[in-house]
């Protein structure tokens, strides 16, 4: 990738300075690097009203030269603007379009309204301006972009596997969300992955059986759980954990459940390919996932 364009779609950033170590990094990886003209503004908890939000979407969609479009962070923002995107020119523009978090209601949507890929992937300042940055990341974001397909491997707990499909998913919280909407793609056959930030593992619960309930589960050919991090349980859990969660789901949607992909609000994360092919195949706790881009 050469030509990267950082627009913010969702939250304010925090940290201006985390932006110029991305912008730095990218630079020195030979990149030319387009801030977007709203990147720094502030309305409430957004990067900018609504309409101002809409408009750099555009903005970056329209611009010559830039072959990424690069989330600056994710946050809350990206539902707000769903019902007012242009999908079929944002899909027609070329742009590789990159992010997570909030970023998944976006690629669903996308994915829903025109079968366009994007990448569930690093974001500016989160990532490429951390402090230290992850040269796992860094190196895997720019190998996906380039190739568009990959083989990765990764340790593993759960059954062995060997399926394909159509890989999707992203943030739980954000699918969970667009249940019953037209911004939630069906998936039939498909390798569906996970990952949150901040919710307890019996919120997590309730996510799946709402996804159990819809029907959604039972379309998949295997369920990929990334990170969950950043949460606390409680005396009262009186043992309930993750991994309690993660069984109860095991027990009861009748789809093979794969742990340990490295993905989600994490340092280390993989660049994955939504609404494009993928195979997983695992063994003896060894999990083996191809992936390439829709073409």
């Amino acid at each position: 990738m050469r030509g990267i364009a950082i627009y913010a779609p969702s939250g304010y950033v925090q940290d201006p300075s985390a932006l110029d170590r991305a912008v730095a990094l990218l630079v020195a990886r030979g990149c030319e690097v387009h801030v977007d003209a709203s990147a720094l503004a502030r309305h409430t908890r957004f990067a900018g009203t609504d309409e101002e939000r809409i408009a750099a979407v555009a903005r970056t969609a329209a611009l010559p030269g830039v072959d990424v479009a690069l989330a600056l962070r994710g946050g809350y923002g990206w539902t707000r603007l769903l019902p007012r995107l242009d999908y079929r020119a944002l899909a027609a523009s070329g742009k590789r379009w990159v992010g997570h978090s909030d970023f998944t209601a976006f690629q669903l949507a996308m994915l829903a309204s025109t079968g366009a890929g994007t990448y569930a992937g690093p974001m500016a300042t989160f990532d490429f301006g951390a402090a230290e940055p992850s040269a796992f990341t860094i190196e895997h974001a720019f190998a996906m972009l380039d190739r568009g397909e990959d083989e990765v491997s990764f340790a593993s707990e759960g059954p062995d596997v060997d399926a394909e499909g159509t890989l999707w998913g992203g943030n739980l919280t954000m699918i969970a969300t667009l249940v019953g909407t037209p911004y939630l793609p069906r998936v039939d056959g498909g390798i569906l992955f996970v990952e949150d930030v901040s919710e307890h593992p019996y919120r997590i619960e309730r996510m799946f059986q709402q996804l159990l309930y819809a029907g959604i589960l039972a379309r998949q050919r295997a369920i990929v759980i990334g990170a969950f991090t950043g949460y606390e349980l409680a005396g009262h859990d009186n043992g309930y954990d993750l991994g309690e969660a993660i069984g109860h789901l095991r027990d009861t949607c009748g789809v093979p459940i794969v742990t340990g992909l490295p993905f989600g609000h994490v340092r280390d994360k993989l660049t994955l390919p939504v609404g494009g092919r993928a195979r997983l195949a695992v063994r003896d706790g060894l999990a083996r996932l191809s992936m390439r881009i829709a073409r």
